[in-house]
């Protein structure tokens, strides 16, 4: 059975940091990604890696900011979230294995349950 689990989000006050992680099992996952869903708005892209890491993409606005990578060895991806602003607020997904293009959610075929990040200002 494919599972990904997220953990490590919880309340933080801004300016601070978190690391998320997802741990997948069942399979391995050649191309994974974070989102992110706030109250009212639709998920959006955080940010995505290749099975190397060689291939990382981020959401523009959030580059500097969040690292995405991954241990193989654990199957596992993390999401280093630094200087985070109360607008970071959201309940972030772990997904893997989209068909197409790694921005849209819809393209992919496998989500965690999600893990709240709040940020107090």
């Amino acid at each position: 059975q494919v599972q990904l689990v997220e953990s490590g989000g919880g309340l933080v006050q801004a300016g601070g940091s978190l690391r998320l992680s997802c741990a997948a099992s069942g399979r391995i996952f050649s191309r994974m990604g974070w989102f992110r869903q706030a109250p009212g708005k639709e998920r959006e892209f955080v940010a995505a890696i290749s099975w190397s890491g060689g291939s990382i993409s981020y959401a523009d606005s959030l580059k500097g900011r969040f690292t995405i990578s991954r241990d193989n060895a654990k199957n596992t991806v993390y999401l280093q979230m630094n200087s985070l602003k109360a607008e970071d607020t959201a309940v972030y997904y772990c997904a893997a294995d989209p068909g197409g293009g790694v921005y849209y959610w819809k393209e992919y075929n496998y989500w965690g349950q999600g893990t709240q990040v709040t940020v107090s200002s």
